[in-house]
């Protein structure tokens, strides 16, 4: 393989992927937007900074969707397929990036698009990824020849961004549909931080705008999720440097739901007229709410956007069924139902779930965005006291300094003054002052120029955030006791993993000895906590308060016995680590090995 000659970030993300990047040896350049070829419509092909994450099947009668480096291809990604979820749901698969998140499904199983009818292709969440991934892979190549330049995107340095939420198992997944798409060796990189990289990039001097001390808080509102982190800014011997110290839970909670909303505002309306839709109307209807609602939260935006839906039975250029949407019904409708002001004490409020439900996403219980930002803030309060600084007397929340904002929602200017609003409004209630706003770059491509610089600064040519695990991770140790009925034995949880470990780190090795089960199927129970952050490897933990610990999905398997009888309790110690795409490695090394090396390894990675 030839040497790198450029670092790429890529942004897989929920509505829009995007690429960028950089040339390493002119660390001066700034990263550039790669503008993707795709389809538009049916026959053109345009180049755009943006490439939705949308996958269409076309019907066999419409023939292939033909690109220049595939022209017998029958399915197509970007903006034609994006265009077509309005006129043809059923043919495609959207979100695909929240469906790599949902663990309650097989997440390798071919189930996308949801009901889809049986002469379309159904394909598995991990398949979607690959497909957008593998669009970009050839795009990119497609132009590097043309320019007289070839040069692999498999052959670069590739980082690839995920939420900061995303579990192993997602994280795996998504490394999984990267390797389908030849990109070999990349890595992941956290959202909120590259986020953060590209306001860093485009500051210049960033010290002239962050003091040791200052709390970054971001707030990354996308098309399928939530997420919120917290960054610090420490003095180091004289230089600033940047820690993340909190990381928001997997909120599947965003511009999908807002648009699901809309269509059910305008739903209500059609109604009213005497016009009830169907299931795939209504997906249909929730598309067109999606353009009509960027249109509506963009600056110079119109008082009004039509709203066309087929009508039932009809084809394309058949009869329909038309309204409009409102600037006024948007604002109102997603300012109060997802950013309401409430108080810093509020929380979201959950429901009990029907037994049965339909296959689908686990969307967010609660819709009210600032609702979680308060659960948040509150919950890790004491997250910079791990750091030295002193608590500030009666605190009931984290007090950010500064804030800055990514996602395309927040491109909304009202969205992003309704957040601060709220904010602030807490601090002040709180004794702290009114956080400022870090004017960004364009929050539908910060997250991939911000991976790209991420190149360099792994290069140490630029300040890097140091994050390592945002939670700690212990293992459950069942105690022995009689057995007594109706009575599970008890379970002391063991830290195997303190919280800030770095990527590519190993824990120090727990002292205790412990017994091991070989050659039949076991369960491990595993532990995360974002709050505990001062517990070092071999912590034990008898008893926690709610919501203190949260049990995570567990491990099942076998571990061979090789060489002992199927049942045999091996004494072994555990050593831990986190591998480069943060799942948590655990190694169980026996006192007495029976080779040299002899150890069982259990990762932490969910398992469908």
């Amino acid at each position: 393989m030839s040497e790198p000659r450029w670092v790429i970030g890529i942004d897989l993300g929920t509505t829009h992927s995007a690429l960028a990047a950089r040339r390493i040896d002119d660390a001066s350049a700034p990263s550039e937007i790669f503008e993707v070829p795709q389809l538009v419509a049916r026959g053109t092909i345009e180049a755009r900074r943006l490439l939705p994450s949308f996958v269409y099947f076309a019907h066999e009668t419409e023939g292939a969707l033909s690109l220049p480096w595939d022209r017998e291809r029958t399915y197509a990604v970007g903006e034609l397929a994006r265009a077509r979820s309005a006129e043809a749901p059923m043919r495609v698969v959207s979100s695909a990036k929240s469906w790599l998140s949902q663990s309650s499904i097989d997440r390798r199983a071919a189930l996308l698009p949801v009901g889809a009818p049986d002469d379309v292709e159904k394909i598995s969440p991990v398949e979607a990824a690959f497909r957008v991934l593998d669009h970009l892979v050839e795009a990119w190549q497609r132009a590097r020849e043309l320019a007289g330049e070839p040069a692999a995107l498999a052959e670069q340095e590739v980082f690839l961004t995920v939420p900061a939420s995303f579990d192993a198992a997602a994280r795996d997944l998504t490394v999984e549909a990267a390797l389908a798409a030849g990109l070999d060796a990349v890595t992941l990189l956290e959202e909120p931080q590259a986020a953060l990289y590209s306001w860093i990039e485009a500051s210049g001097d960033f010290s002239r705008l962050l003091r040791p001390g200052d709390a970054v808080l971001v707030v990354d509102v996308g098309g399928g999720t939530t997420d919120f982190s917290a960054i610090v800014a420490l003095d180091k011997d004289g230089a600033l440097e940047l820690h993340r110290v909190a990381v928001g839970d997997h909120i599947l909670l965003g511009g999908d739901n807002m648009d699901l909303t809309l269509a059910h505002v305008v739903a209500r309306k059609l109604g009213e007229q005497g016009h009830e839709l169907d299931r795939w109307q209504m997906v249909a209807l929730t598309h067109g709410c999606r353009s009509a609602k960027e249109r509506m939260l963009s600056e110079g935006a119109p008082a009004s956007v039509p709203i066309v839906v087929a009508s039932r039975g009809s084809q394309l250029l058949g009869s329909s069924l038309r309204t409009e949407l409102t600037r006024d019904e948007v604002e109102s409708v997603l300012l109060d139902g997802f950013f309401p002001i409430v108080d810093a004490s509020a929380r979201p409020t959950t429901r009990a779930r029907a037994g049965l439900t339909q296959l689908g996403l686990a969307y967010a219980a609660d819709p009210g965005i600032t609702r979680h930002l308060a659960q948040f803030l509150n919950r890790h309060a004491g997250a910079l006291e791990a750091l030295g600084f002193a608590a500030k007397s009666g605190a009931s929340l984290l007090h950010p300094t500064a804030v800055l904002f990514n996602g395309g929602v927040t491109k909304a200017p009202a969205l992003r003054e309704r957040i601060l609003a709220a904010l602030n409004s807490w601090l002040e209630s709180d004794g702290a002052p009114p956080a400022r706003v870090l004017s960004g770059e364009d929050p539908d491509l910060a997250v991939a120029r911000g991976a790209a610089y991420y190149g360099l600064v792994r290069r140490g040519r630029g300040l890097r955030i140091r994050g390592g695990t945002a939670q700690a991770y212990y293992v459950g140790i069942e105690s022995p006791a009689p057995a007594v009925p109706g009575v599970e034995p008890p379970i002391v949880a063991l830290c195997v993993a303190p919280f800030g470990m770095e990527e590519g780190s190993l824990a120090q090795p727990v002292a205790h000895e412990l017994g091991l089960i070989v050659g039949e199927p076991v369960r491990f129970r595993f532990f995360g906590s974002s709050v505990r952050r001062t517990d070092s490897a071999g912590a034990e933990i008898e008893r926690w308060a709610a919501g203190e610990l949260v049990e995570l999905a567990p491990v099942e398997i076998s571990l061979p016995a090789d060489g002992r009888r199927e049942g045999d309790l091996v004494p072994v110690r555990l050593e831990a680590s986190i591998t480069p795409v943060g799942t948590l490695l655990l190694e169980a090394v026996p006192t007495a090995p029976l080779r040299r090396d002899e150890r069982w390894k259990i990762e932490l990675s969910v398992r469908d």
